[in-house]
C-alpha cells in the first residue's frame, strides 16, 4: 500500500481546474442574479451557489480517486450506466414530454445521460489503451468503439434528448481524431455521418425537433413559434453592442421577451449587458480552461490519462461551442447548457466531476 505525505500532497495538489471554473461560475452567478432579478425566478442565484458547493464537494472527492482505479473500473461503470439508461426508458420520470430521470426517493433525481458522457470517455480510454495505443486507426479498428458510443447515444436520443445524444457522438469523434484516424477513414466516416444524419432527420426526429432545424435555417418562417427564441436571442446579443447596457439592464430578460434566460439563453443576457468586450473576456476564460486540459493531456506519460484528459475537455468544449453557437443563430437550438453559466444541478455536477478527474490525473504525475 502506497503511503502519501499529506502535507506534500496538499502542497502539490493542482488547484488550477477548480480555480478556473470557480472564476467562470462567479460570472455565472452574477449573470443569473441580473437575468432573474425582475422575474419570478428572482433569488435562484442563491440556489445555484448551493448547487455549486455540492458539485465542488463531489469534484474534490473524485480528485482523490487515482487514475489507475478509474482505469480498472472503466468498463464496469460503462455497463452500469447503460443499465441505468435502459431503466430510464422503462421506469424513468417523465417531465415536459421527456423521460430522462430516475427517482431515488423524495426530491433526489438522477440523470444517467449526463454521467454517460464521463463513463464513455473512461471506457473508450481503456479500450484504445489496450488495443491500439500507438498506431493510426482504420475503420475496422473502430467497430467496437462505434458500438460503445452509438448504443448509449441511441438510448438517450429515444428519451428524447437530442442534444445530449449528439454530444455523446461528438465526444466519441473528438477522441477518435485525437487517436490519429487515417484520412481515408475520415472521409468514409464523414459520408456515413451525412447518410446517418439524413436518415435520422427523416425517421428519428420528432416534429418539434425537425421544426427547430427548419427555423434555424429561416427563423422568420415561424417568428412567433419555434423561431421566437432564436430571434429574441439575436436581438439581445445585437443590442449589447461593444460595451453592453450594464448589470440588470437587459430588456430582453426583465421584460420576459427571452424565455429560458437563466438556462439555455444565459449567454444572450450576458451579451446584452456586457457587450462584445465582456463576451470576449468570458470566452478567454473558457479558452484558458480548455488549454489547461490540453496541457495536461500532453504532459502525462500514460496513454489512458492523456485520452481521458482530452475527452473531459471535449465535454466542456462541445457544451460551450454548441450553446454559444445556438444563441447566436449559428447552430440549431438543442438545449445544451453553457458550463458554469447556465442554471442547473445535474450538468454542474458532471462538469465538476470532469475537473475532479483532471485534477486527479494532474496530481498523479508527481505523487503516485
Amino acid at each position: 500500500m502506497v503511503k502519501i505525505d499529506l502535507a506534500k500532497f496538499l502542497k502539490r495538489y493542482d488547484l488550477s481546474f477548480f480555480v478556473m471554473t470557480g472564476c467562470i461560475l462567479i460570472v455565472g452567478v452574477v449573470n443569473l442574479y441580473s437575468a432573474t432579478h425582475a422575474t419570478s425566478f428572482a433569488g435562484i442565484y442563491r440556489l445555484q451557489i448551493y448547487k455549486y458547493l455540492f458539485a465542488l464537494f463531489i469534484g474534490i472527492l473524485v480528485s482523490f480517486i487515482r487514475p489507475k482505479t478509474l482505469y480498472r473500473y472503466s468498463y464496469l461503470l460503462y455497463v452500469l450506466n447503460i443499465i441505468f439508461l435502459i431503466l430510464v426508458l422503462v421506469v424513468g420520470k417523465n417531465a415536459q414530454g421527456a423521460q430522462r430521470w430516475l427517482e431515488l426517493g423524495g426530491p433526489i433525481r438522477f440523470q444517467p445521460s449526463e454521467m454517460m458522457k464521463v463513463t464513455l470517455i473512461l471506457a473508450l480510454g481503456k479500450w484504445f489503451t489496450k488495443n491500439y495505443p500507438d498506431r493510426p486507426l482504420g475503420l475496422r479498428n473502430l467497430t467496437i468503439p462505434l458500438l460503445m458510443s452509438f448504443i448509449p447515444a441511441g438510448l438517450i436520443i429515444v428519451e428524447p434528448d437530442l442534444g445530449t445524444g449528439l454530444t455523446i457522438l461528438l465526444v466519441f469523434a473528438f477522441i477518435v481524431f485525437y487517436r490519429k484516424l487515417k484520412w481515408k477513414s475520415i472521409l468514409i466516416l464523414g459520408l456515413l455521418g451525412l447518410i446517418t444524419g439524413s436518415f435520422m432527420y427523416q425517421f428519428g426526429l420528432k416534429e418539434y425537433q425537425k421544426k427547430r432545424i427548419i427555423t434555424f435555417l429561416d427563423p422568420q418562417s415561424d417568428a412567433r413559434g419555434s423561431g421566437y427564441n432564436a430571434i429574441q436571442s439575436v436581438i439581445a446579443i445585437g443590442s449589447g453592442q461593444l460595451l453592453g447596457k450594464g448589470l440588470k439592464k437587459s430588456s430582453q430578460a426583465s421584460l420576459n421577451y427571452l424565455p429560458e434566460n437563466h438556462t439555455d439563453f444565459a449567454f444572450s443576457v450576458f451579451n446584452e449587458e456586457h457587450g462584445f468586450v465582456g463576451s470576449v473576456i468570458l470566452i478567454a476564460l473558457y479558452v484558458s480552461l480548455f488549454l489547461r486540459f490540453v496541457w495536461l493531456s500532453i504532459s502525462v506519460l500514460k496513454i489512458f490519462d492523456s485520452i481521458v484528459a482530452m475527452g473531459l475537455m471535449s465535454i466542456l468544449f462541445w457544451h460551450t461551442f454548441i450553446n454559444m453557437g445556438m444563441v447566436t443563430g449559428l447552430l440549431p437550438i438543442v438545449g445544451l447548457p453553457l458550463p458554469f453559466i447556465s442554471y442547473g444541478g445535474s450538468s454542474l455536477v458532471i462538469f465538476m466531476v470532469c475537473c475532479g478527474m483532471a485534477t486527479s490525473i494532474s496530481n498523479s504525475r508527481n505523487l503516485f
